[in-house]
Formats: C-alpha cells, sequence, structure tokens
C-alpha cells in the first residue's frame, strides 16, 4: 500500500477554506474541553451565582474568536495552500 496521498486528497488539503476549517476544528474541541471544565466549576461552585456560568459561556465565545484571529495572524503559513494547485 502506498504512502503517496492521493492527488484527491492532496487539492482537498490544499484548499486553504478547508485548512482553516480543520484547523478552527482543532482549536475548538481542545478550547472547548477547557471551558466546559471552567464552566462546571463556575456552575458547581456554592459561591458563585448561577448566572456566573453563562456570563462566563458568553465572554468566551468573544474571546475564542479574537484567539483564533491572533493564531492566524502569528502562524499564516498554517492557512495557505502547502503546494500549487492542481490543473
Amino acid at each position: 500500500m502506498s504512502s503517496q496521498p492521493t492527488p484527491l486528497m492532496q487539492r482537498i488539503f490544499s484548499n486553504p477554506v478547508f485548512r482553516t476549517f480543520l484547523i478552527f476544528s482543532i482549536f475548538r474541541a481542545f478550547y472547548g474541553a477547557g471551558i466546559l471544565v471552567v464552566t462546571w466549576l463556575l456552575a458547581t461552585s456554592e459561591e458563585a451565582p448561577w448566572w456566573t456560568s453563562i456570563i462566563f459561556l458568553l465572554c468566551s465565545m468573544v474571546f475564542s474568536r479574537m484567539l483564533f484571529k491572533r493564531i492566524k495572524l502569528r502562524w499564516p503559513h498554517l492557512f495557505e495552500t502547502s503546494q500549487d494547485p492542481v490543473v
């Protein structure tokens, strides 16, 4: 079995929209796991009011977008095509 990617797979992974979607999905998986842990801690805390976790979730939505934009600025090569387009 060959370890070379097929031309279709090369075209898919060289598509900047697909690459951005894939990287954002991986980012959201790790970031989302952390957010769930913090939200659970806030929701089960005896000292924090119930609405604290809702405010935290709303703020984390905005913060995650800002953080992802910073990632795109810091590592732009991750979001560009890795090879010339196949004609």
